[in-house]
């Protein structure tokens, strides 16, 4: 079962920034002129599953593991926070993302939070990064641990000020009487006072701590629209990016920068996979593109500008809303790259170009296309 969506959005807005009519004038002009370069204009939209977590689904996969993840967080006696995560970043920022997560639940500025992950003596549960999961399962395992931490430290301020549960309300980290804000009990405060258990409700355990571990019913689905425009030279096949445009939905997002960061990552390299990147084996089976000097890859002057949009529909999936973000621009950008270099050769009736889209091939097609010797 699909989440949440909002599709035609995504693609209205794509069409927007990319100025989807004008390019259309345009490459029909310079078809008309037969210009020595030609416009080409491709889309991608897409759809994806993440989040890999829910058990029973797993088990009917035959997978040998859970998708469950967990999280420990601890408030010291000084009021400073130590997160242990079950999931384990590669370039992603967890650390920043998660300690956003706990800022705003418990109210603790963001420099005294530490996010810890990668070492079994620290997070001891977890089942790590791959899928687009963290957010989406980590994120909520670190949100439910900070609700425990909320729920203990509530009965404790309630103890203390002498009243019922509630009649508290918390907002930025600090618990207040209703109708009375001078009476008032922050966390910090409160991990102290679990510290030294002096005056404790019966019951309730010394330290502010708490653990949970999230197994989601169900999958998230971002999605979005991805539009390429390129530049194709006539004489050589050489291909340019002239503009790019990717507007994606990954739910309620907790940092932007990290999200763009992580769109833009995905929309280079799927560049690419589409116009540089390719494993070649010689005749007994060798793989012999197996550096990076094997291969071209995209240098600085090779990437355009890359435009940015965006559509916000929570997930229904989990209590943040959030949705996987690591892999969108892997998966439109290729589609989207190879349908705008097709795009701009179809008047000679050329329907396909194998990927990547090097000169050569797409040299060797427009001869072919125009009846010569490729």
């Amino acid at each position: 079962m699909i989440d949440s969506g909002n599709y035609h959005e995504t693609l209205d807005k794509a069409l927007e920034l990319i100025g989807y009519e004008d390019l259309r004038k345009e490459q029909q002009l310079r078809r008309e002129q037969q210009d020595g370069k030609q416009i080409g204009i491709g889309f991608s939209t897409y759809l994806e599953m993440c989040g890999l977590a829910p058990s029973r689904v797993l088990k009917s996969l035959r997978y040998a593991a859970g998708g469950w993840d967990a999280a420990t967080i601890r408030v010291s006696p000084t009021g400073k926070v130590v997160v242990a995560a079950g999931t384990t970043p590669h370039g992603q920022g967890h650390a920043t993302t998660f300690a956003q997560i706990v800022a705003d639940d418990l109210g603790i500025p963001i420099d005294d939070i530490e996010v810890t992950f990668g070492d079994t003596e620290l997070s001891p549960l977890g089942m790590d990064t791959y899928g687009s999961r963290s957010i989406s399962v980590g994120g909520v395992a670190v949100h439910r641990a900070a609700q425990k931490i909320v729920e203990k430290a509530r009965k404790i301020a309630a103890h203390e000020l002498e009243v019922a549960e509630d009649d508290l309300e918390l907002e930025r980290g600090t618990f207040t009487v209703k109708g009375a804000p001078d009476r008032a009990k922050t966390i910090p405060e409160l991990a102290f006072a679990a510290w030294t258990a002096h005056n404790l409700p019966d019951g309730v355990e010394p330290n502010l701590e708490g653990t949970a571990a999230y197994d989601p019913q169900n999958f998230v689905f971002p999605y979005g629209a991805h539009i390429c425009a390129v530049e194709v030279d006539m004489e050589t096949g050489q291909v340019g990016v002239m503009k790019y445009v990717a507007v994606d939905d990954v739910g309620r997002i907790i940092n932007p920068q990290i999200v763009d960061g992580q769109v833009m990552g995905g929309v280079i390299q799927g560049i690419a996979e589409a116009l540089y990147e390719e494993a070649q084996y010689d005749e007994i089976g060798n793989l012999v593109t197996s550096s990076l000097t094997n291969y071209l890859v995209p240098a600085a002057p090779d990437v355009p500008s890359i435009t940015l949009g965006r559509s916000e529909t929570p997930s229904t999936t989990n209590e943040l809303g959030v949705k996987g973000v690591g892999e969108t621009g892997t998966i439109a950008s290729p589609v989207a790259v190879i349908n705008a270099v097709i795009d701009s050769l179809s008047h000679l009736g050329i329907t396909d170009i194998e990927r990547p889209a090097t000169p050569e091939r797409v040299w060797r097609a427009i001869q072919a296309a125009k009846g010569g010797s490729a």
